[in-house]
């Protein structure tokens, strides 16, 4: 064995500097080969599992907005409780969402998120059979718990993994989240009426999909980097991860942040109201929920432009007042002909509700580092849903006090105006760094 050892050493002290160096060479090649092997499996693993945790980010509430009167019927709910319960999603929201950011620090954003995928699972398959409206409640804030965390942090891991490409990701994020609350609203209702129509069996099928979601990221929870942006250089980068930023002194933080929750309002009212809306004007109840699914499908195609168009443009209120426009046409409609021209609202107020993935787009265009848009996702999130509680809630206590729907209809086009307005000052060409820091 020692003879071994010393021809070795023999061997390379016979060696040449260049034959030593290129010795070198080849082993630093293939470490880094090897390196650039196992990044780009991890690089598609998250694809695939960005894609798979978009899919399960809203099912748990289009999927119970098919099937509400139903839900209120089995749970003996009111119209003020059913109000109560479509407010339910965005106070989770701002609760829970504002715990993501820590949660991520001490264990990694794929873990995280792993573990909001699990959540899900777990209050999809229990909030059905658990009896009782209180558990019905409690198992859908399971699962919303675990939606509200992903939501902050999808922003994160699409800006630490894919720095050059937040457009074209957020753009297919988006896109694979609007196809899964558009395939909740649109087959909920069929899949009920062929495991036997209870309503039970039609909201519990969804878990199978959001346990599918848990598999791409168990390779990866042991990853904790920082959400610190590659494309920067290490001295400005590191500045910034630990530069303490205030929100609340930020203007364009505080525009986003209500920005998005009057297009949260906008779009939890939409899920949770419109196919009773439809249904009240006499369409059946499973063309009332294709037309939600129609809604929904708008966002799966521009949900992949909208996000490309905005960051190739150094303003992006343009875009805010095309779909407010798209809003409002959609309100009017609904108000005067909510059954003539059910289709044509369908698709107006489905574009309107692609103001969702331009507000994720400028979340990570208004900060330049990762821990900002890790501060800036949280805190436009957390504070845009927690304004956005009492929308749904209302809408269910003017429908029960006015016995119609033209004054809830009267108010979602009302909210439509300021959500334009703080858009358009949440696209103007800043950083929250700028304006935030210390």
């Amino acid at each position: 064995m020692a003879s071994e050892e010393t021809r070795t050493v023999e061997t390379r002290t016979a060696m040449s500097p260049t034959e030593r160096g290129r010795t070198a060479g080849t082993r630093a090649s293939e470490t880094t080969a090897g390196v650039g092997r196992t990044r780009a499996w991890a690089t598609r693993l998250v694809v695939v599992g960005i894609v798979l945790s978009a899919l399960n980010l809203r099912p748990a509430i289009t999927s119970l907005g098919a099937l509400l009167e139903e839900v209120r019927d089995g749970l003996g709910m009111s119209g003020s409780v059913a109000g109560v319960l479509t407010s339910v999603p965005p106070l989770c929201f701002a609760v829970f969402g504002v715990t993501a950011p820590r949660l991520a620090r001490r264990f990694g954003p794929a873990a995280v998120v792993c573990a909001g995928m699990a959540a899900i699972t777990a209050g999809l398959l229990i909030r059905p059979y658990v009896g009782g409206t209180a558990g019905f409640l409690a198992a859908s804030a399971l699962a919303l718990m675990g939606i509200a965390v992903s939501n902050v942090l999808m922003p994160v891991i699409v800006k630490r993994w894919f720095p050059d490409r937040v457009g074209s990701m957020t753009g297919l994020y988006s896109m694979a989240l609007a196809a899964g609350t558009s395939l909740a609203a649109a087959v909920t209702v069929p899949l009920t009426d062929a495991l036997g129509g209870g309503w039970q069996a039609g909201l519990a099928v969804w878990a199978a999909i959001a346990a599918a979601a848990v598999l791409p990221w168990l390779p990866l929870v042991r990853d904790r980097g920082t959400a610190a942006v590659q494309s920067q250089g290490p001295a400005r980068g590191a500045a910034e991860q630990h530069a303490p930023l205030r929100m609340a002194r930020s203007r364009t933080a505080w525009a986003l942040a209500v920005f998005f929750g009057l297009q949260a309002t906008a779009a939890y009212i939409t899920m949770g109201w419109m196919p009773q809306i439809f249904r009240d004007a006499g369409v059946p109840a499973g063309t009332a929920g294709v037309l939600l699914a129609v809604t929904m499908v708008m966002g799966v195609p521009l949900a992949f432009v909208i996000p490309r168009v905005a960051t190739r443009l150094p303003h992006q209120g343009p875009i805010v007042l095309v779909l407010g426009a798209c809003g409002l046409a959609g309100y009017a409609g609904l108000y005067l002909a909510p059954a003539d021209g059910a289709w044509a609202w369908a698709v107006l107020l489905g574009v309107s509700n692609c103001a969702f993935p331009l507000a994720l787009t400028m979340v990570g265009m208004r900060a330049r580092s990762g821990p900002g848009v890790v501060q800036l996702s949280a805190f436009a999130q957390s504070t845009g849903y927690l304004l956005s509680i009492p929308g749904p809630l209302l809408v269910g206590v003017l429908y029960q006090q006015s016995g119609g729907w033209g004054v809830p209809i009267a108010l979602m086009a009302a909210l439509m105006v300021p959500q334009m307005a703080v858009g358009f000052l949440a696209g103007r060409d800043r950083t929250v760094e700028d304006e935030a820091t210390r």
